[in-house]
């Protein structure tokens, strides 16, 4: 950020925000609204993957995943609604991924937290939108970045829960040889243009690995949920009652 802030100057405001501090996220989003006099973008961008079985991971670090992937945006977005909807309109950005609707073993709380994230997005696109505020959810795949070094937590693998799948996708999260298709530069200029399109894409699949995931993901809940067409119904009361 400093490179940045030298080469900017004064285009660029710079605030330093725990979101694990609460009442501050309130507060630094009231301190750039009254120094900027205006926000057009939020963007939620912070997060981190915790991988690992279900039982080997600690009740801390499932906390801090939901509090850090979940709640941290939610409430960054809550304190920033009021200022957009007073000077009618703007956009918000929230970092999901193909793991917020395709699922890996041993990835349960990672997912746990993309899927609320995408659930609470996707009911907040349709409250805000008579308010000329876009809600757009950004569902990257493998980007190269250093994702895999600074970005991952990962819990403790029992013995019960060795030679499964989740040590299989751990091998590959921990293999330095295989290369993320993506290219971020790229995936951020899609996600910067996403801003001026309107209406607001709901979501923006980026990267192959993220649409094929989404559509394989999509194209078995369609054919599991068709096959209940006739089923689903026996649980109703009988029509006139």
């Amino acid at each position: 950020m400093g490179d940045l802030k030298a080469n900017y100057g004064d285009l660029l405001h710079v605030a330093q925000l725990d979101l694990t501090d609460m009442p501050a996220i309130r507060q630094t989003v009231n301190n750039a609204s009254a120094e900027l006099g205006r926000i057009d973008v939020i963007v939620n961008n912070a997060g981190y993957g915790l991988f690992g079985p279900a039982e080997g991971l600690t009740i801390e670090q499932i906390r801090h995943q939901i509090d850090t992937n979940l709640i941290d945006p939610i409430e960054v977005t809550r304190a920033a609604l009021p200022y957009l909807r007073e000077q009618g309109g703007g956009r918000i950005l929230a970092m999901s991924s193909y793991g917020g609707q395709a699922t890996h073993p041993g990835a349960s709380l990672y997912h746990a937290s993309k899927w609320g994230m995408e659930g609470f997005f996707d009911s907040l696109a349709a409250e805000v939108a008579a308010f000329n505020i876009g809600v757009t959810i950004r569902e990257p795949g493998g980007a190269r970045t250093a994702f895999r070094t600074t970005g991952m937590q990962m819990g403790d693998i029992p013995e019960t829960c060795k030679d499964t799948p989740v040590t299989a996708m751990r091998a590959r999260l921990s293999d330095p040889t295989l290369l993320a298709a993506g290219d971020p530069a790229k995936m951020i200029s899609v996600m910067i243009d996403s801003v001026s399109q309107i209406p607001a894409p709901k979501r923006i699949a980026l990267g192959t690995d993220s649409y094929m995931m989404i559509q394989k993901a999509l194209s078995e809940r369609l054919v599991a949920v068709e096959a209940q067409k006739d089923s689903a119904p026996s649980t109703d009361f009988p029509p006139g009652v």
